[in-house]
């Protein structure tokens, strides 16, 4: 069988497959204005680098990209910002995805960009002024954005939203999410409790944000980092990511998106219950252990991930039935 796969290869009419060094080639070289796009967008950088922060006294740096680096590599208990380091190499990952459908476009430099370029300067030196970083990163990103609109045109600006829109991810929540994480915290430990109650006939109670057993030999506080809030925020964006890059339509891409919150809550609610049976069988010191374990922190995205692929490939074979009952009866069926 693979002599006869190496045959067809060798025949003069087979065209062999290109590797990434030669897509990447190709690619590079069908992108226009290119070095006017690097030179802008360095341009840019430089000045969010020399002229980016102006709240000196949080991170001592005039330099928003450290600022942004720092507060996303920064341990807190409050909340963790971590994922925003790899979301512009997913970004550019996707661009690569769709590379082929954007440089089919009609790239060209469009003067009106100007405007949206302008509109992000101006963001940003009102979040300059009013010592606001976070208002700054947005005008980092939103700046990038409309660089490729100013050298590349509209058309791209349509054809990218997507990849881009994952930006919003890049910006640092910190104690914002605190009228989030708390209702969380609730509904996990009162999930918790409820299961070990009604279905494993475990002594364990919810008292606010802490789950206790009867005996008192441990008990634990759901803190705003252990909420759901990671797993919330990393899960909707795979859920975004797939949303759009499986389908097409509306409906189904808002349905996919909606459902990382329930995906979150259950899979932290996993999590927790991993906890309390370590809790159970070894005590306060297992339970710490499984909960500080890094291997154990990624029990949550296994039942999200796994619903996502349920809830997706159900979709999947709605979209398909739609699209053979509206096909015209007979429509690729072979004459007799």
């Amino acid at each position: 069988m693979q002599m006869q796969e190496q045959r067809q290869n060798n025949l003069p009419g087979a065209a062999p497959q290109a590797g990434f060094v030669e897509e990447f080639r190709l690619a590079w070289r069908q992108l226009p204005d290119k070095t006017l796009f690097f030179a802008l967008l360095m341009a840019w950088l430089l000045l969010f680098h020399l002229l980016g922060n102006g709240t000196l006294g949080y991170i001592s740096t005039p330099s928003l990209l450290k600022w942004m680096y720092t507060a996303y590599t920064l341990k807190s208990p409050i909340a963790d910002d971590g994922h925003a380091v790899l979301i512009p190499f997913v970004v550019v990952g996707l661009l690569w995805w769709k590379r082929k459908e954007l440089l089919a476009l009609p790239l060209r430099a469009w003067w009106p960009g100007l405007l949206l370029v302008a509109a992000a300067l101006a963001l940003h030196i009102v979040g300059y002024a009013v010592q606001q970083p976070r208002v700054g990163i947005i005008a980092l990103l939103a700046g990038i954005y409309a660089l490729t609109g100013l050298v590349w045109g509209p058309a791209f600006l349509r054809a990218s939203f997507f990849p881009f829109f994952l930006f919003a991810f890049m910006v640092p929540l910190g104690s914002l999410t605190e009228p989030v994480t708390f209702p969380l915290r609730l509904l996990v430990t009162k999930g918790v409790a409820l299961i070990c109650q009604h279905l494993l006939a475990l002594d364990v109670v919810s008292s606010g944000t802490q789950l206790i057993n009867g005996m008192r030999t441990y008990q634990y506080d759901v803190a705003p980092a252990c909420s759901g809030i990671r797993s919330l925020v990393a899960i909707a964006a795979i859920a975004i990511i797939y949303a759009f890059t499986m389908f097409q339509t509306a409906w189904p891409r808002v349905l996919l998106m909606a459902s990382a919150i329930p995906l979150a809550i259950i899979g932290n609610i996993f999590r927790m219950m991993v906890i309390v049976l370590a809790a159970e069988l070894g005590g306060q010191g297992a339970g710490n252990k499984a909960h500080e374990s890094s291997f154990w922190s990624l029990l949550p995205y296994v039942p999200a991930i796994l619903g996502l692929i349920v809830l997706g490939r159900w979709l999947e074979n709605i979209q398909d039935r739609q699209a053979k009952a509206e096909k015209p009866a007979g429509e690729g069926s072979n004459p007799a």
